[in-house]
């Protein structure tokens, strides 16, 4: 005997490519998925954002070893606060650690002086990774339906 997967379940609605489907309850703020498979939806939505967030410089390159600091602190924030996998983390922590020993070589080639104040300001003007998504909204139940 097998069990339907209606839409009115209380289980979450993802389905695997063979076509079965998740076996979790929904989460209580997610309409239709459980809290892993709505945590993992909404880093696939907040991705191209928080993508161009992260690799967002202070000068605008990656010339200088503030820059890939900047970088690599709005990667761990971003870690932190669980919005990006720990793979993607521990993969642009790598690269910026090529990208720091490749620096002394980018120094020679390119010639850039700054002031004091137009550092300063540089840093202090310097763009900051978004607050996170706050958690969708809880649905309320229908009236009528017992709970």
């Amino acid at each position: 005997m097998t069990a339907t997967h209606s839409i009115d379940s209380k289980l979450c609605q993802f389905a695997f490519s063979d076509n079965r489907h998740c076996r979790m309850l929904r989460h209580e703020h997610h309409p239709t998925l459980c809290l892993f498979h709505a945590h993992a939806e909404q880093q696939l939505l907040e991705s191209p954002k928080l993508g161009a967030e992260i690799a967002t410089t202070i000068t605008g390159d990656f010339l200088t070893a503030a820059d890939i600091n900047h970088v690599m602190s709005k990667v761990f924030t971003a870690l932190a606060q669980n919005r990006i996998p720990q793979r993607t983390a521990a993969t642009l922590a790598y690269l910026g650690q090529v990208m720091l020993l490749t620096l002394p070589l980018a120094k020679k080639e390119t010639k850039f002086v700054y002031s004091y104040e137009t550092w300063q300001n540089m840093i202090e003007n310097a763009p900051r990774l978004s607050d996170p998504p706050t958690p969708t909204p809880q649905i309320p139940a229908q009236a009528g339906t017992p709970e």
